[in-house]
């Protein structure tokens, strides 16, 4: 997995990094998600695909510094942020009740 998939401008892509770098992007992705809810629906907001994109950036990125990079304070740095975004999660699918959709609601704003 350590093998170059690509150099651009002397920035080495490795198949490591790449997992790294999706993590990274998905991770951040969330917050236009958290954006585009809260701007929709005029009030603050944080739906679920928030929670599952931090789950997935964070297990990417947590990944990318157990195997890929071998990195100590990225592992630390990941780590936590996952374990509540996965409690998040949890709680949720847990507690979850089912979403009655009605005409006129808030969805069709």
């Amino acid at each position: 997995m350590n093998d170059v998939l690509l150099t651009l401008h002397g920035i080495t892509i490795t198949p490591w990094k790449l997992v790294g770098l999706i993590g990274t992007f998905l991770f951040t992705a969330r917050w236009f998600v958290q954006f585009y809810a809260t701007k929709k629906l005029k009030r603050v907001v944080m739906p679920m695909s928030f929670w599952y994109l931090s789950v997935v950036g964070s297990v990417m990125t947590l990944c990318y510094f157990i195997w890929g990079k071998n990195d100590s304070v990225g592992i630390i740095q990941n780590a936590f942020p996952m374990f509540v975004s996965a409690y998040n999660v949890y709680v949720h699918l847990r507690h979850h009740q089912p979403e009655v959709v009605s005409p006129g609601g808030s969805e069709e704003s």
